[in-house]
């Protein structure tokens, strides 16, 4: 961060000074101002929540992947689950439905959905730990782009991260966190491992899954939905495995 700013010229007109700015207020109305010191040290910032997957293709080289055999974890050797589980998530499925009736906020989707789900999955006890709205940045190989942004959970342990979650409002559609889920996966310090990570609004759930080779790949499963059948219970499932094989590898 030092020498990233050391490179720019303070701007007292804008409180970012990583971009070229139209501003009327200059001598000259209609001329460009900018706030760097030369055209070869500007860093564009884009916020996380703003990423679509062409600026994550185009900037950080991700590609998603067709190949079947890539994202196996959510599909192959989940573990069986208990009737007491399968009970807890009855009831989670019954009191997101109750509360649905209204508008349900992200805090409402982790407390009701998100925190039972985890604690299931055994992400609340050794050797697991959560961070919540964890900052996170990423750059791009040329350095000229940065994107920031506040990650909603980490599942981590001390040597590396488990899964990266982002939960939104339940009337918005999944869509829109992939990248912004993406780029924070991207940040994970421990490129030797793949990434995972979950979107999800409270009754959708996607899985995601990314893996640093020559450039980074990703894929995702299907659409999980709570009020679909037995969706809930292979959410679970999947959550349980995924602590099993990211711990074990």
């Amino acid at each position: 961060m030092k020498r990233l700013y050391r490179d720019f010229t303070v701007c007292s007109k804008r409180l970012y000074c990583n971009r070229i700015w139209y501003d009327s207020s200059f001598p000259q109305a209609g001329d460009f101002h900018a706030c760097c010191t030369s055209a070869s040290t500007m860093v564009e910032t884009i916020q996380a929540q703003n990423m679509e997957l062409y600026q994550l293709k185009a900037k950080f080289g991700l590609q998603r992947t067709d190949d079947d055999q890539f994202f196996r974890e959510w599909q192959d050797d989940l573990p069986q689950l208990s009737d007491g589980e399968k009970q807890a998530l009855d009831e989670v499925k019954r009191d997101y439905l109750h509360l649905s009736a209204y508008t349900i906020l992200e805090p409402i989707v982790k407390m009701v959905v998100l925190s039972p789900l985890l604690k299931l999955a055994g992400f609340y006890r050794p050797p697991f730990y959560l961070s919540a709205e964890q900052e996170v940045q990423i750059t791009s190989e040329d350095q000229g782009t940065i994107v920031r942004g506040r990650l909603d959970l980490l599942v981590f342990t001390p040597d590396f991260w488990i899964m990266a979650i982002e939960s939104k409002r339940a009337k918005y559609s999944l869509d829109p966190g992939i990248p912004q889920t993406l780029a924070y996966m991207l940040a994970n310090p421990n490129t030797a491992k793949p990434a995972f990570g979950l979107v999800t609004n409270g009754n959708e759930f996607r899985f995601l899954k990314l893996k640093r080779q020559d450039w980074p790949i990703y894929s995702q499963s299907y659409l999980f939905a709570l009020d679909r059948q037995d969706d809930i219970y292979v959410v679970l499932q999947i959550l349980k495995h995924l602590a099993q094989v990211v711990i074990s590898d």
